[in-house]
């Protein structure tokens, strides 16, 4: 029911005012709602669950969006009364509430609620009066009391009766008494300055203790509940000898002001009364009546001397005044009452408190300035300064605090946050109020910065270099790049690839690959340094994310060369099937020092193992040759003897300077001669009798002839065309009348001729060291020094381009004038100089 509903009057004039009431509170209702604020109204002892407001209808909020915008209820303090019933909207209670209990004697007891709606953040405060029921009877603190009363007593004589207490407000509060049993006695209630009733015992008979020792009456209070409850005290009344004189206090009201803080057992004031009366009638105790039973267990009253003293700890919170009734008592039994009015002076003993009502485990690292971590409550039971509460944050926290409404307030982002610098806070809000000294409080919010994927993998270094040796075995582990993501979870899980690329033509990936997972880098086939000396590539490295982010890094592979190469000889050329073998012809007359051949050797390796040596390592004569080291020059170490051999064989130890060094071998025929033809008779005479001929000295037969007969059909070709040239310049010159004198050929006459064998004779080499020989042509005109020939499988032409155009400018008009008889026989010689040469030669290619 609403707290605007009032109650019915009587008759017409009662149903306008309840009209006019009802329009009214309809129009604060309406005031109060717009302002965001609720009121409601509820009796006490309600079971758990009963319907307290329609919260959804009031607010005008649908069903459906309060559900989904998560709106609960917060309570102040630290008991939970209301519930917001997540099906109908409705606001119910969430326990039992003993209105009593929760506020005591206040006439009007409010409860303040707030309804948090997160999704919009906003907040609603609720209004709830709690209504008395008459569920508490009124009781005497004594059931049973007794009074010792002179039978001298005038008639008229009051005694004050104890009063009965009743925890309900308003009708349903203690109303009456009510006094039966005997006639003697009356009932009289009087209201004291406060409102409150107290009754008083009136004697209306004289007494007299030999008519009667005693008097038995019954007490009733009674309260104005529908229906009405009652409690009953039996008073047994004893009639005793005179005792004319009460006592007096010197005070009817006691002040005093005391802190909360004052120990137990600290006296506060003392109370003093007097009695006229003598003897025991003068004897006075002290005792407290009239006393709630909170303020019973804080206050206690020595009964011989007055001294109200402190019983328990007071609390400023909970009861700032404390009305204390203490009473004096003679020894006949006559009573005075005074009153003690004790003031809870407040200190700074209650530090704030912090009460966190939403708050969120995580947020996410690009989540933007402002987004809300927390709600949270703050309240100090102190009053005046110090209650007042100043709430703060650690200036090194990307958070700050924002008011909301009352003591609510909100922790928000106050910047972009970053999970790579700090993955996780502990938010500690911290409350100072303004005591002195000031007190204290926190509480802390922890909160984990979920990922983004926002940092690229980062490789360790900014490029990476591996030297790997050739012939390397497949499979080989080259070198491993590694990159870090500085990112969490799936977004640092790195993964690496390789670049696109080629290798002399090929692609990259089937000279190397790269692991996927530990970035560690395979050789996929074996080098050669002399095919590939260096690899250059990208290795990419990704992040798992989404959209993935990556980064590339240069690795340069340099492959080490090993001696894996044999030195090559490439002069002198090698024979099929007998080694690496030449024949070199050394005058006899030759001085120390002069050159005979040089052996020319290359190694495919570089550095250190291509580093070439030459050594003699076999002659027959050990001292009379010698080989340069680094030039492979082939020299004379003495003069030749006449002891000498004819043929001289070498073999020349080529090495290179690897580990292991790898070496090759060169074997020379040097032969002690001063011409060819001198040579070729030396080797006919050398030859061995019995060996045998083999296929190749019949073709070396069959092309010396084949030779032999071109260089004849030259030799008759020239000579045709000088002599055609003759006659055509003779028929010119006989029309004319003039000659014209012509130059000398230089291979006209003996001298000539000779002249043209010992040229041609320079240019032959022979090699006669092996069962099977061969006839060389080199292009140099000198045997005694290296010929600048060809690769060996390649063959040196008989005559270069300009060879011919030569041959016809020195035979142009250079022949004689007139063919004479001794120009023929001198070309006839010649001729039959050449054929026994070659005859010479023939035979001993056949011996």
């Amino acid at each position: 029911m609403r707290a605007d509903t009032r109650r019915r009057w009587g008759g017409r004039g009662r149903a306008r005012g309840r009209g006019r009431a009802l329009l009214w509170c309809a129009l604060v209702a309406a005031w109060e709602l717009a302002w965001g604020q609720l009121r409601y109204a509820v009796p006490e002892e309600l079971q758990k669950g009963s319907f307290v407001g329609d919260v959804a209808k009031d607010l005008g909020l649908e069903l459906a969006a309060l559900r989904q915008r998560g709106a609960r209820v917060l309570s102040e303090g630290r008991r939970q009364y209301f519930a917001l019933h997540e099906k109908t909207g409705h606001l119910v209670t969430a326990e039992r509430i003993d209105r009593e209990q929760l506020c005591g004697r206040v006439q009007t007891c409010l409860i303040y609620s707030q309804i948090l709606v997160q999704n919009q953040a906003q907040l609603f405060t609720v209004q709830i009066e709690i209504t008395d029921v008459n569920d508490n009877a009124p009781k005497f603190q004594q059931d049973k009391l007794q009074f010792r009363i002179s039978e001298t007593a005038a008639v008229g004589t009051r005694f004050p009766l104890e009063e009965a207490q009743d925890a309900d407000v308003g009708l349903n509060a203690l109303q009456r008494y009510e006094l039966s049993g005997d006639q003697h006695f009356g009932l009289e209630v009087l209201e004291g300055p406060d409102g409150s009733n107290s009754a008083e015992l009136v004697l209306a008979q004289a007494l007299d203790r030999e008519e009667s020792a005693f008097h038995e009456l019954v007490l009733t209070a009674v309260d104005g509940g529908e229906p009405a409850r009652t409690g009953t005290a039996r008073i047994r009344v004893l009639v005793l000898d005179a005792n004319d004189n009460a006592p007096v206090f010197s005070q009817a009201v006691y002040t005093v002001r005391v802190r909360e803080d004052v120990p137990v057992g600290s006296r506060l004031l003392t109370v003093n009364a007097t009695d006229a009366d003598e003897g025991t009638n003068a004897e006075l105790t002290y005792s407290l009546r009239r006393t709630p039973a909170a303020a019973s267990r804080l206050f206690q009253v020595d009964a011989r001397t007055g001294d109200v003293a402190a019983a328990g700890r007071l609390d400023y919170e909970e009861a700032a005044l404390y009305e204390l009734e203490v009473q004096a008592k003679d020894g006949g039994d006559l009573l005075a009452r005074a009153k003690v009015l004790v003031s809870v002076i407040d200190v700074n003993d209650n530090a704030p408190l912090i009460t966190v009502t939403s708050v969120v485990s995580s947020v996410s690292e690009d989540s933007p300035p402002g987004t809300i971590i927390a709600f949270i409550n703050v309240k100090d039971e102190d009053s005046g300064a110090s209650g007042e509460v100043r709430l703060s944050l650690a200036d090194t926290l990307p958070f700050r605090l924002e008011k909301s409404v009352g003591d609510y307030y909100s922790v928000v982002t106050a910047r972009e946050l970053d999970r790579e610098e700090v993955s996780e806070y502990n938010v500690t809000v911290r409350a100072t109020d303004g005591g002195a000294p000031a007190l204290r409080s926190s509480a802390v919010l922890p909160l984990r910065v979920l990922d983004v994927n926002d940092n690229a993998p980062v490789f360790a270094e900014a490029r990476y270099s591996a030297w790997l040796p050739e012939n390397n075995a497949k499979g080989a582990l080259v070198l491993t790049v590694r990159a870090a993501d500085a990112d969490w979870g799936q977004n640092a899980r790195v993964r690496y690839r390789l670049c696109e690329g080629q290798v002399r033509g090929a692609p990259l990936s089937s000279y190397v690959s790269v692991h996927a997972e530990t970035g560690a880098l395979y050789a996929l086939r074996s080098f050669d340094y002399e095919e590939v000396r260096e690899v250059g590539l990208w290795v990419r490295a990704e992040d798992g994310g989404a959209p993935a982010l990556s980064s590339n890094v240069s690795v340069r592979l340099f492959i080490v060369d090993e001696n894996d190469n044999a030195p090559q000889v490439l002069y002198p050329p090698a024979a099929p099937g007998a080694g690496w073998t030449g024949v070199e012809l050394a005058p006899r007359a030759a001085e120390p020092g002069a050159l005979v051949a040089k052996v020319v050797a290359v190694d495919a390796d570089s550095g250190q193992n291509a580093w070439l040596s030459y050594e003699l390592a076999k002659a027959t004569e050990p001292g009379l040759f010698r080989v340069g080291l680094h030039s492979g020059e082939v020299r004379t170490a003495r003069f030749p003897l006449a002891r000498d051999a004819l043929r001289q064989s070498l073999v020349v130890v080529v090495r290179d300077h690897g580990q292991p060094a790898l070496s090759a071998t060169a074997t020379l025929t040097v032969v002690l001669a001063e011409s060819v033809a001198e040579l070729l008779s030396d080797l006919g005479g050398a030859a061995a009798p019995g060996e045998p001929g083999g296929s190749l000295t019949r073709w070396l037969v069959v092309a010396v002839a084949a030779v032999c007969c071109l260089f004849l059909a030259f030799l008759l070709a020239l000579l045709a065309l000088r002599l055609r040239r003759w006659r055509r310049s003779r028929l010119l010159a006989a029309g004319s009348g003039a000659s014209r004198a012509v130059a000398a050929s230089p291979f006209v006459g003996i001298d000539g001729v000779r002249a043209f064998l010992h040229s041609y004779s320079h240019e032959v080499s022979l090699t006669a060291d092996s069962r099977k020989s061969h006839l060389r042509f080199p292009g140099g005109s000198c045997s005694n020094t290296l010929p600048a020939a060809p690769p060996p499988d390649k063959c040196a032409p008989l005559l270069l381009p300009e060879e011919p155009s030569r041959a016809r400018a020195d035979s142009g008009d250079a022949l004689p004038v007139s063919p004479s008889s001794e120009a023929l026989t001198l070309l006839l010689r010649s001729t039959g100089l050449l054929l026994w040469t070659v005859l010479r030669v023939l035979c001993v290619a056949c011996t």
